[in-house]
């Protein structure tokens, strides 16, 4: 436990600031130094996921605690911590924190003995408990110290989850004392107070996201409070908790019991009024979550700069404690459609080294690759630029090739769901893409054309056109569906947890990638090998199929490129000439199938010149898929000679 020892009691002492602004964040995060203290720790990640639960009439919450099961790909723990206490003028906060061990599954008097459990047992007795919300964070940390006084610096991007629904993100900075005097926080505290880009934190990440569970629920009906018809509601309390009326009592305790505390800090603090306006937060209104809209901001009185630039005068007397509460009561405005998408933190690599298990080896390349599809996600529904779409498909190809190199390490039956959505979503961004490409080729061949010819055709480009708004128009649909925001959060947190649906393997059996992955690799080669008897003769069909072979082969490369050696950049490259070129004459070979079809349904309505300019176009293209035909051997053999089989072997060999 990381809670410092106050009279017999474990107490957490700490910083904690809202970022505004993600840089903000980050720096410190990597600082050489702040305020002093300097690094004793390089910076680590961990994924979490805390459960808070109470009884269904809130028992915990009207004692003054609030219990947190926190579930690690390992572990799973219990925590109970006393509402947040400010310590004198600053931005410090302490609290009570009582840990131990714990069972999700089970109740709480079938746990091992710990505090955290007699105190939960004696204000909840054998009542069930409900789970209030859920908070995923991905923890990134690190130890600084200054002369014999250790704090952790955290970095916490914040997902508040209700009913499998992300319902608010935000990230909080967080200095934690683990060891020394609790003086050396004022100088971080001063240093963090003066940064526009952090705002002090005046409510637990708890009391954020239960106002955000809030803001998500359906209006009640004005008569009864219930967010049901009247004939359905004795059925819903039979059927599940009241998880509403249940927020809604925590969120009341904590405000009577954070009023009371600023009551105290009040008379705390009434002997030195000049150095509690000079420490005061700069505004008494709680900071917006990250991702709060602007008419949020502007309800509050002022935005967000203003509020970290200009701090206003504090009110006086026994009217600042009313403020706060008032201000806490507000709920956050809901997160726009982008700002409920899982933000993922990924290097420029997936960083796959030769002894990862192959199932983690595999997460971190879905992990990689879902954050780069999750950043174009914005720009493929816009649609302005079409390079957006193109990365967010290759992102989600990478994926899928991804489950096909790694997927036997996981447990079918758990990971079929994320398997099938993702190939409904690549689906849907083949169609749009693979139009895309074939308007842009049709734009480059007629653009040296007379405009004559350029009009006449103009029916082709508008028929394939008028498909990809249709692609397009189903593809937004997708990414508007509850189903697909549901599969994103449920896939985010799989690829963000060690250990999830990972297939048991016995000591002996082969498992790390530097055991497994030659192997695999020079079975990928051999499927592509296979295609040299027939390579002369083989029609477009068999060399798009060698094209997939060949991508897979390049997959199998790139994705533990990082655990062989650099001659592993050259042999890719040749891999990916030989894709490049079977994928352009695919793409020749499509479209001119599509012109010939185009011309024998539209032959009716087609004026000569126009038929004449279409036929015209497929014959280039006929004449585009012979030459590449013809020039396939020279690619084909920087992959299929001795040189590269060679090279191949010195480079698995450096597994």
């Amino acid at each position: 436990m990381s809670a410092t020892q106050r009279r017999g009691k474990p107490i957490e002492v700490e910083l904690k600031y809202r970022v505004i602004d993600e840089a903000a964040g980050d720096r410190y995060l990597v600082a050489d130094e702040v305020a002093g203290f300097t690094p004793s720790s390089p910076v680590r990640s961990t994924q979490v996921e805390d459960r808070y639960i109470d009884t269904a009439n809130g028992a915990m919450a009207r004692a003054g605690f609030a219990a947190r099961l926190r579930q690690t790909a390992k572990t799973t723990t219990v925590a109970v911590k006393s509402s947040v206490r400010r310590i004198g003028t600053g931005n410090v906060h302490r609290r009570e924190e009582l840990e131990g061990p714990a069972d999700r599954t089970a109740h709480p008097r079938d746990w091992p003995p710990s505090d955290a459990r007699s105190l939960i047992l004696e204000q909840c007795g054998d009542a069930p408990l409900v789970e209030v919300v859920t908070i995923r964070q991905l923890r990134r940390k690190r130890i600084l110290e200054l002369n014999g006084t250790s704090v952790e610096l955290s970095l916490d991007e914040v997902d508040a989850v209700s009913r499998s629904r992300v319902v608010s993100r935000f990230v909080e900075l967080e200095v934690e004392l683990i060891a020394g005097d609790e003086d050396g926080l004022s100088g971080i505290d001063r240093e963090l107070a003066a940064d526009p880009g952090l705002a002090p934190a005046n409510t637990s990440k708890l009391e954020t996201a239960l106002r955000a569970v809030t803001a998500a629920e359906p209006k009640r009906n004005r008569r009864n409070g219930s967010v049901l018809p009247p004939d359905d509601e004795e059925a819903a309390s039979r059927s599940q908790p009241p998880i509403g009326k249940l927020v809604e009592a925590v969120l009341a305790e904590l405000d009577a019991t954070t009023t009371e505390a600023d009551e105290a800090d009040e008379a705390e603090g009434a002997a030195a009024p000049e150095e509690a306006a000079e420490h005061e937060p700069a505004t008494s209104t709680d900071v917006p979550t990250q991702g709060a809209s602007e008419a949020a901001v502007e309800a509050s009185g002022a935005s967000t700069s203003d509020a970290a630039k200009e701090p206003a005068a504090p009110p006086s007397g026994t009217a600042r404690p009313r403020a706060r509460a008032k201000a806490r009561s507000a709920a956050p405005a809901a997160p726009s459609e982008a700002e409920t998408r899982p933000r993922l933190i990924v290097g420029k690599t997936p960083g796959v080294l030769a002894e990862d298990h192959i199932a983690e080896a595999g997460r971190k390349v879905l992990r990689f690759h879902l954050a780069r599809m999750i950043a174009r996600e914005a720009g493929t529904r816009d649609g302005k630029d079409p390079e957006d779409l193109h990365s967010m498909r290759v992102a989600t190809r990478r994926q899928r090739a991804a489950w096909r190199v790694f997927g036997e390490a996981f447990r079918n039956g758990r990971t079929k769901r994320h398997r099938d959505r993702l190939r409904e979503v690549a689906a849907r961004l083949g169609a749009v893409r693979d139009l895309d490409v074939l308007i842009e080729a049709a734009d480059a061949y007629r653009a040296d054309l007379s405009v004559t010819e350029q009009r006449s055709l103009e029916p082709l480009l508008t028929a394939w056109r008028a498909h990809r708004d249709d692609a397009r128009a189903l593809l937004v649909r997708e990414l508007d569906s509850d189903g697909y925001k549901r599969w994103l959060d449920d896939y985010a947190e799989f690829v963000r947890h060690e250990g999830v649906a990972v297939r048991p393997v016995a000591p002996t059996e082969p498992h790390r990638v530097r055991d497994t992955a030659a192997s695999r690799i020079h079975s990928a080669y051999e499927l592509v090998r296979a295609y040299e008897p027939v390579l002369r003769w083989a029609d477009v069909e068999t060399l798009h199929e060698l094209r997939i072979h060949g991508k897979w082969l390049r997959y199998s490369l790139e994705f533990v490129r990082e655990a062989l050696p650099p001659d592993v950049d050259g042999l890719i490259a040749r891999v990916t000439a030989l894709q490049d070129h079977l994928g352009l004459m695919h793409d020749a070979d499509v479209s001119g199938h599509l012109a010939r079809s185009f011309l024998v349904e539209q032959a009716g309505s087609l004026s000569d010149a126009e038929s004449g300019a279409i036929a015209r176009y497929l014959v280039n293209r006929e004449k585009e898929v012979a030459r590449l035909h013809r020039t396939v051997g020279r690619v084909w053999r920087g992959v299929a000679g001795v040189a590269f089989r060679r090279a191949l072997g010195r480079t698995l060999a450096g597994l």
